[in-house]
C-alpha cells in the first residue's frame, strides 16, 4: 500500500524542482509494485531463511541478553548508547514487540537501581519479518528507547533494561556521562567509518581494546554494517574488480588473505563476496542484526554515536556481470541474467530503501540539537564541539537524491525506470530549487548551530560527513561536498573537517578553500597550526576494513601534493585526543597489532605550542 505521507510529500515536487518549504519525512514510496523474491537471499545453492547447510555459513553472534530460556519466545539482542543533551538515550531490540512500553531501572550504585524510566518503541516491516526467523535471538524487529534526562556530568551511572513479553532482563550495566561544555582535561574518543565484518576483525578488537582502556566514546561516520553487501555470494568476479573470493584474479595492495584461497561451499563459484557470502550474511537485515551483536561489548558501555554512508541507504548500490541482481530483483529469476542493468528504486523490497533500516537501528541526537534524527546533528564533549553531517543527501548534488532530480520535461513524478536504487530523502525541509544550498534545511541548520558555539567553552570545532572533500583519489562528489559546507565551516573557524568512503587512510595537509596547501600552517612533517578562517585540516578515515577490501590508486593516479601521508595497506581506527584548549592529538591506529601507523598534533598559535608532556604517540 503507498504511503499516505509519501504521496502528499511528492506531490510538492514541481516541475522546477522546487519544494515549497514542505517538512519531509522518512517515508517509503511504493508508487510501482515490487517485483523480486518475497525474500531476497544471496545464495544460489540455500535460498533458505535460515539456512540448510548447503550453501555460505550462517553467523551465530551472542545477543546483548543472554536468555534464561532454552528456548525463549523473545529477548534483547542489541544495545546501544547515545549521548543526549545532559543525559543518555538507551536504544535497544527486540524481535518481537514489548505488550507494554519499555523500561529502564537506573541509578548511581549497581545494587540500588532506585529510578525508573518509561520510553517508547518503534517498528518496520522489515523482510524477512522476525517471525520467519527460527533462532529469535539473531533477529531484530521491534526498536525501543529510554532517554535519561538531567543526569550528572562526568557521572557513572548503572542500568537495566526490563523484562517484559517473554524477554529476559539484563545484567547491570553502567555508562559514564557526557562532560559539560568548557569542562577542561584530557579525553579521547574514536572515530571510524567504512566498518563492516569481513576485513575488521583487528579494528574490532583495537576498538575493544580502547572501550576497555577508558575512550570515552565512539563516532562512526557511516557504512556501518554493509548490509547491502548481501549479494556479493553471487555476484562474479570481474577484472575491473580485485576483489574475489576463491578466485585467480585478487590483487590486494597487502598481503591476501588466507581466506580469499579457501574452498567454497560445493556449488558456490568464485565470487565478489567473503567466507560468508556477503559481508556477515547473505540476507540484508541479518547483516543488520549480525553486525550490531558483534558490537555489543562497545556499545552497551560507551555511547556508539553514528552518521549515514551510502552503504546504509538501500538494498544494494549496483550490479555485476551478467546483471544477475537485475534478473533476481527485477523478475524474480534467480541464478539467471538480464540484457541491461536496471535497479531502480523500487527493485528493493520497500523495508530496504532510504535508509529504512538505518532509521530505526540507531538513534542519536538530530531532534533534540534542531537537526533532523541520525541524519545530522551536534554535540558537546568537554573543549570540543561535535558535528555530524548527512554526506549523502540534502544538499545540491549529492549522491543520493530524492525524486525530484529524476523528474524530466514537465514530469511531477518519475518513471520507474528513471529512478535510481539508492534514491533516497530529502529528510529536511528545501525551501527552493534543490540545486540551491542555501534552500536545504541541513544548510540552514549547520549555519545556526555555527553561529550558536562557544568557542571560551569548545574551542575546538570538528565536522564530520561520510564524503571527503579532498584526497589524491579526487573524484566529482567531493566538489559538491565542498560546494555545500566548505565555506560555513571555514567562515566559523572550524579546526578539522574528516571523511570517509574511500577505503584507506589519508592525512592531509592545511587547505585553504581552493584546496592549496597552506606551508605557513606547517610546523613539521607531524605538527600543524590551526589557521582559523583560513583552513581546514583533512583526513579520509574509511580503513576500518570491510568485505569490499582497500581501495588504492589506479593507473594514471598520483599522490597529490595535497596529501601527507597515504595508508593503501592497513585497516584499522583513528583515536582522537583533546589535551587541552590548544593541543589536539590524532592517531592512526593498525587494526592487526595496534601499533601507531601515523600521527599528528594540531595546535592553537595563540597557546603553547609544544605538545603537553607525555602525550608523544
Amino acid at each position: 500500500m503507498k504511503s499516505t505521507t509519501a504521496s502528499v510529500l511528492l506531490a510538492a515536487l514541481s516541475a522546477t524542482t522546487t519544494f515549497n518549504a514542505v517538512q519531509a519525512v522518512p517515508v517509503v514510496d511504493e508508487t510501482y509494485p515490487y517485483k523480486g523474491p518475497a525474500i531476497p537471499v544471496g545464495d544460489w545453492i540455500d535460498p533458505t531463511v535460515n539456512g540448510n547447510g548447503k550453501g555460505y555459513p550462517r553467523l551465530v553472534e551472542p545477543p546483548a541478553v543472554q536468555p534464561k530460556s532454552e528456548n525463549p519466545t523473545n529477548n534483547v539482542n542489541v544495545i546501544s548508547l547515545a549521548y543526549l543533551p545532559r543525559g543518555i538515550n538507551i536504544h535497544y531490540q527486540t524481535p518481537f514487540g514489548l505488550g507494554e512500553p519499555p523500561k529502564v531501572k537506573w541509578g548511581l550504585h549497581p545494587h540500588h537501581l532506585d529510578r525508573e524510566t518509561v520510553g517508547y518503541s518503534h517498528t518496520y516491516d522489515r523482510t524477512p519479518p522476525c517471525s520467519l526467523v527460527t533462532v529469535i535471538t539473531q533477529c531484530s524487529q521491534f526498536f525501543h528507547e529510554v532517554q535519561l534526562h538531567d543526569l550528572l556530568p562526568s557521572t557513572k551511572y548503572y542500568y537495566k533494561i526490563t523484562a517484559a513479553n517473554g524477554t529476559t532482563e539484563s545484567d547491570v550495566l553502567s555508562f559514564t556521562t557526557s562532560r559539560p561544555a568548557g569542562t577542561p582535561g584530557e579525553f579521547n574518543l574514536v572515530v571510524m567509518n567504512d566498518m563492516g565484518y569481513t576485513n575488521a576483525g583487528g579494528t574490532f578488537q583495537q576498538l575493544q581494546k580502547a572501550t576497555d582502556e577508558g575512550t570515552a566514546f565512539v563516532w562512526h561516520g557511516g557504512d556501518l554494517s554493509y548490509a547491502d553487501d548481501w549479494y556479493d555470494g553471487i555476484l562474479p568476479c570481474q577484472s575491473s574488480w580485485d576483489v574475489c573470493s576463491n578466485g585467480s584474479n585478487t590483487e590486494l595492495p597487502g598481503p591476501i588473505p588466507d581466506w580469499y584461497k579457501k574452498p567454497l561451499p560445493e556449488g558456490e563459484t568464485a565470487n565478489q563476496g567473503g567466507p560468508q557470502g556477503g559481508d556477515m550474511s547473505v540476507l540484508y537485515e541479518s547483516n543488520w542484526d549480525l553486525w550490531q551483536q558483534w558490537l555489543s561489548n562497545v556499545t552497551t558501555k560507551i555511547p556508539y554515536m553514528t552518521l549515514p554512508g551510502n552503504h546504509d541507504a538501500a538494498c544494494a548500490e549496483f550490479d555485476g556481470p551478467g546483471n544477475v541482481l537485475t534478473a533476481y530483483l527485477n523478475e524474480d529469476k534467480p541464478n539467471s541474467t538480464a540484457p541491461v542493468e536496471g535497479l531502480t528504486y523500487y527493485s528493493c523490497p520497500p523495508s530496504q530503501r532510504n535508509f529504512t533500516a538505518y532509521q530505526h537501528r540507531f538513534w542519536n541526537p538530530g531532534n533534540e540539537t534542531g537537526g533532523v534524527g541520525n541524519f545530522w546533528y551536534s554535540f558537546d564533549y568537554g573543549l570540543a564541539h561535535f558535528i555530524a553531517l548527512d554526506g549523502e543527501t540534502d544538499y545540491a548534488n549529492s549522491p543520493e537524491w530524492p525524486f525530484a532530480r529524476d523528474l524530466s520535461g514537465n514530469e511531477t513524478f518519475p518513471q520507474e525506470n528513471e529512478t535510481e536504487i539508492t534514491d533516497s530523502g530529502p529528510f529536511g525541509y528545501v525551501d527552493g530549487s534543490i540545486y540551491d544550498n542555501e534552500a536545504y534545511e541541513q544548510y540552514q541548520w549547520l549555519k545556526a548551530d555555527l553561529e550558536k558555539v562557544d568557542r571560551s567553552k569548545t574551542p575546538w570545532v570538528i565536522a564530520m560527513s561520510h564524503r571527503p572533500m579532498y584526497s589524491s583519489a579526487y573524484a566529482s562528489y567531493m566538489t559538491h561536498v565542498q560546494n555545500a559546507w566548505q565555506d560555513l565551516l571555514l567562515e566559523h573557524e572550524v579546526d578539522v573537517y574528516i571523511g570517509a568512503h574511500i577505503h584507506w587512510y589519508e592525512r592531509l595537509y592545511p587547505l585553504t578553500k581552493e584546496g592549496v596547501v597552506d606551508n605557513s600552517s606547517i610546523v613539521d612533517y607531524n605538527t600543524y597550526y590551526t589557521n582559523p578562517g583560513k583552513t581546514l585540516t583533512h583526513f579520509v578515515n574509511g580503513m576500518a576494513g570491510n568485505v569490499e577490501s582497500h581501495s588504492t590508486l589506479t593507473d594514471g593516479q598520483k599522490q597529490e601534493n595535497i596529501t601527507a601521508f597515504l595508508d593503501q595497506v592497513h585497516y584499522g581506527l583513528a583515536k582522537l585526543t583533546i589535551y587541552n584548549e590548544t593541543a589536539l592529538g590524532w592517531q592512526f591506529v593498525h587494526g592487526d597489532d595496534g601499533s601507531i601507523g601515523d600521527y599528528v598534533y594540531l595546535l592553537k598559535k595563540e597557546g603553547d605550542r609544544t605538545p603537553p608532556p607525555d602525550t608523544c604517540f
